[in-house]
């Protein structure tokens, strides 16, 4: 009887929830940026350092931008502008190079929820 009883009780509890349980939200993404112009727009291999802003709409304040896949340290100018310092050393190979913007997303609480990190459509800068 004891065992039936323990059985009995695993299964209503496993079909419950048991105890201690609760269900868990999965993340909702965040809002998507988008890139639409990017200043300057090309620079020339071997050239110096420069400062990049990237123009659009729907940046987080603690959006990044991302240079040829490298996240870059990024300041937060206002919802459609953000400023990046790229190096010299990323310009030294002629060709395009993707730049794009990722909103990272934010934490949930115990139970779930929070929003998943979002990335922009690439748009293309010119190393000459």
């Amino acid at each position: 009887m004891k065992l039936a009883f323990a059985i009995l009780l695993a299964i209503v509890t496993a079909g419950c929830g048991g105890y201690g349980s609760h269900s868990v939200t999965p993340p909702t993404p965040a809002s998507t940026p988008v890139v639409a112009q990017l200043v300057p727009n090309n620079a020339n291999s071997g050239g110096p350092a420069f400062t990049l802003e990237v123009d659009g709409t729907s940046f987080s304040a603690n959006a990044v931008i991302n240079f040829n896949g490298t996240k870059e340290t990024t300041t937060f100018v206002s919802g459609t502008k953000l400023t990046t310092m790229i190096a010299a050393s990323a310009i030294t190979s002629s060709g395009p190079v993707p730049v794009t913007v990722t909103n990272p997303g934010t934490a949930g609480g115990q139970y779930g929820g929070g929003t998943s990190p979002v990335t922009s459509l690439p748009m293309s800068f010119t190393v000459n």
